[in-house]
């Protein structure tokens, strides 16, 4: 009976859960539809649109790092987890990537990008730059500015200021021929000038804050007819905004109080970087930071990053991995990321009940006791909300406010849009979570192979005294560049009878180094994001006569932040020397160097169909086991389905991968990630050092590879393997839900219980709801926990605590097995006994889906 009568999986129900759903979307979703030539426009509260002022939710999603195909989907996720507006960089070496030549399709198509924002009904910030940092290959400056005479970048240098205002013009005229500025009834509300400028100005000094002034003229010259803005630049001129990034921005205002507290990045994670742990951030944390934000007068917020994406191909900078996953709401591959979707959309949903007010006010702040507060927000027509805060990290805390009692949990906040009623907590997470796994779909490759040449010269190779910067001499045409020289060994020197082999020591700025004696693999090496530079110091096995010493030095993406970084060297500049000869040392540095750009496969273009014909490859027993500096390849068919799929490189080194001529990126599993892993509560500060987990296992192991990439028969797939992995190994997989959960406490406050209550339908204390729902074409196979009690764990490693209800689980097989979706409520009276009268429970549940 008590099962009978806690299911609310009835059509009834679900009909009235969807009114209700519908009701709270169209609150603040109906006024983001774009009008002709909207007016933006900013005063101390908000930016304005039409005159109305607005708080609005933004995510960053980067074009370039997903694919076309997946921009609608990537949006429509965006509008409904409750975003008014996509925030993008724009990537100024993808589509300059020589002077004068422009490149604005396939992934790099920002008009069309732009459109299907407005198609959504969102609005579009849009950051020019054009420098972006965004751990992008040389922070979105294209290599070739560089080699400008006389720049230095980002100050006042007249080479660089004009090289920059011809892409920003070319940027903001093209977005005005496609009408795309809200000013002319697009969906551009906002655009921004520069990127973090502000710690570089400061070290910088006069020439900084020249360049800083004459940024924002140029800028407002452009008259888009929409507000600009300066993130992290205090002394932003007028009429810009400067805005903050970071985990946290409350303790941020704005350098005039006529401008509005915007928050252009709230970092959802942080970045992954070849050597180190996975970041993740709690989103019961970043909840509370955005209340936290709010509650003192924030009305613009930006997630960096909503869908963070791939790097794909070498545009990743320095040392980062090919995944920009950044543990954002969406995933690299577009799924929803649960309960990080869920809970941020149900805060937009309930900040957005409160607009009207916090945008007409400024709140009066209350205490409530010992890092305890209240911020209230009245307008002149009377309406009023609260926002309820515990800063206590040790314990929760029961408050009085308006003459009633409120449960606040330990660092957190409860929002209360009529000052009455709780309608979310920040630490109460109501949205269910998930457990993703990635799922073999093809496996057992048939492999040919191809060993890439390591003595042998090419045409374009030249002979220069002494030794080049690697940058210099590539102009980051390929991440490889060979430095071959010969040694002359006299027969009677002492070694050779002794069996101590020289030293060879080689000193390289960086990235990795792979040395080759004869044509014979001696060793390798490589640095890492915080010490790039290198050093190669070990016994070389040398003859008698003449011997090869070829240097192999790889570029791991180029530096994205950092004073000047466009000075900053990379590859081996020496000294280079042998040691233990009879004469002592000798000095190889200043002797002639041959050098050789890039592969031989790379400029085969053994990637693609056409190239991989122009050479000889070893198949059956003859395939390189292990080798370095191999070239692999097979071909497969499109596993069935949508789902998103992945390379398993687990088994590899280091090397790059393609698809059907696209590159995937770099891979490096061999590279472990090392760090101190461990548990994560979302109590406490923030960092991008706390919650860390993978230590021991590959920063990287799956490889996203788009599906628009595939055709349904053969695809190619081609990998280079400098270090020796094993292909056999790799697998083609396909990513999807593993199981979903949920943990609901009792009396836990819920959006949909308060518009109920206020629709004066329901005049009695509502419980919450467990709702589970799988992914579309899948049903709830079987419940793997379920505890109604004092359970303990997260999901996907649950247990019994000291209270357990049990009949939990019969309920859940009885309601919710063979079901798309069901809907559980968290009350004694479901489960026919309180196990535990008188103590706080909980309902933890975790389902899996097939």
């Amino acid at each position: 009976m008590g099962s009978e009568s806690g299911m609310r999986n009835t059509l009834g129900t679900n009909v009235l859960s969807i009114l209700i759903l519908f009701s709270l979307l169209w609150v603040f979703l109906f006024s983001n539809v774009s009008v002709v030539d909207a007016s933006v426009g900013y005063d101390k509260k908000a930016i304005t649109i039409n005159g109305q002022r607005r708080i609005l939710i933004s995510g960053s999603i980067h074009y370039p790092r997903s694919v076309p195909e997946m921009w609608p989907d990537l949006i429509e996720k965006a509008r409904e987890g409750g975003l008014d507006v996509i925030q993008t960089y724009v990537f100024w070496n993808g589509h300059e990537p020589s002077p004068g030549n422009y490149y604005f399709e396939g992934r790099y198509d920002l008009v069309k990008f732009i459109k299907l924002v407005h198609q959504a009904g969102l609005y579009v910030h849009l950051r020019i730059g054009p420098y972006v940092c965004a751990e992008w290959n040389f922070g979105g400056f294209p290599v070739w500015l560089k080699y400008i005479p006389n720049i230095k970048f980002r100050t006042d240098n007249e080479p660089f200021k004009v090289a920059m205002q011809g892409f920003t013009n070319k940027i903001v005229g093209m977005m005005k021929a496609e009408n795309l500025f809200a000013s002319q009834g697009g969906p551009i509300i906002l655009s921004q000038i520069e990127n973090e400028y502000g710690p570089v100005e400061y070290e910088t000094g006069a020439p900084g804050q020249a360049y800083t002034n004459w940024a924002a003229e140029l800028a407002v010259g452009l008259q888009t007819g929409v507000p600009w803005v300066m993130c992290k630049q205090d002394d932003a001129p007028d009429p810009i905004i400067n805005t903050c990034n970071g985990f946290y921005c409350d303790y941020f205002s704005p350098n005039k109080n006529y401008k509005p507290k915007m928050w252009t990045e709230a970092w959802t994670g942080w970045f992954a970087e070849y050597g180190s742990p996975l970041p993740s951030r709690p989103v019961e944390d970043l909840a509370f930071s955005v209340l936290r934000f709010i509650q003192k007068g924030g009305s613009f917020i930006n997630y960096y990053m909503y869908h963070g994406g791939t790097n794909f191909g070498r545009t990743a900078g320095g040392f980062i991995v090919t995944s920009y996953d950044y543990d954002a709401p969406l995933d690299e591959y577009g799924l929803l990321r649960q309960p990080k979707w869920g809970h941020l959309k149900d805060l937009h949903l309930a900040i957005k009940l409160c607009e009207p007010t916090l945008v007409s006010s400024d709140p009066s702040v209350i205490s409530l006791g010992h890092g305890q507060e209240a911020h209230v927000f009245k307008s002149s027509s009377g309406s009023c909300a609260a926002f309820l805060a515990n800063y206590n990290q040790n314990s929760g805390s029961r408050v009085m406010f308006g003459n009633q009692h409120y449960n606040l949990p330990p660092w957190s906040i409860s929002i209360l849009p009529d000052c009455i009623n709780a309608v979310y907590n920040t630490a109460r997470v109501g949205a269910q979570s998930a457990t993703m796994k990635m799922t073999p779909v093809y496996q057992g490759f048939s492999w040919e192979s191809y060993n890439e040449e390591t003595t042998s010269t090419h045409e374009s190779a030249f002979t220069m005294s002494g030794l080049m910067d690697q940058i210099n001499t590539t102009r980051d045409v390929s991440d490889y560049l060979w430095y071959m020289t010969d040694v002359n060994i006299d027969p009677d020197e002492g070694f050779l009878k002794s069996g101590q082999y020289p030293v060879l020591t080689v000193m390289s700025a960086g990235h990795a180094l792979h040395v080759y004696i004869n044509g014979q693999l001696s060793g390798t090496v490589h640095g890492s994001l915080e010490n790039p530079k290198l050093t190669f110091s070990q016994g070389v096995y040398l003859r008698a006569g003449s011997n090869k010493i070829s240097l192999l030095s790889i570029a791991v993406g180029l530096p994205n932040v950092g004073d000047h970084y466009e000075t900053w060297n990379t590859g081996v500049l020496g000294p280079v020397s042998l040691h233990g000869l009879n004469k002592g040392s000798r000095d190889l540095t200043w002797q002639k160097w041959l050098y050789k750009i890039g592969l031989k496969g790379e400029s085969l273009s053994l990637h693609t169909l056409n190239g991989a014909s122009f050479v000889e490859w070893l198949d059956g027993d003859d395939v390189a086991q292990k080798q370095p500096l191999t070239w692999y390849k097979t071909t497969f068919n499109a596993p069935d389905g949508d789902a998103p799929l992945a390379l398993d490189m687990g088994s590899m080194g280091k090397g790059q991968v393609w698809i059907n001529g696209e590159s995937i990126g770099r891979h490096w599993p061999a590279y472990k990630a090392s760090g101190t892993c461990g548990g994560c509560n979302y109590v406490g500060y923030f960092n991008e050092k706390k919650c860390l987990s993978n230590c021991g296992e590959p920063s990287q192991r799956w490889y996203h590879i788009p599906r628009s990439w595939l055709k349904p028969t053969g695809n190619l797939l081609v990998v280079f393997e400098e270090w020796g992995g094993d292909p056999n190994q790799i697998f083609l997989v396909k990513r999807e839900v593993d199981t979903i959960c949920a943990d609901i406490y009792e009396w836990q406050p819920t959006l949909s219980n308060w518009v109920l209550q206020a629709s004066g339908n329901v005049n009695r204390p509502l419980g919450p709801q467990v709702h589970l729902w799988c992914p579309s074409g899948l049903k709830i196979l079987s419940i793997k926990f379920a505890s109604f009690g004092t359970p303990e764990g997260t999901c996907g490693d649950y247990k019994e605590g000291s209270c357990h209800a049990h009949t939990t689980r019969d309920v859940f097989e009885q309601g919710c097995v063979g079901q798309s979706e069901c809907t559980v409520r968290v009350h004694p009276d479901t489960f026919g006994e309180d196990p535990c009268p008188s103590v706080l429970k909980k309902l933890s549940v975790e389902a899996i889906c097939s």
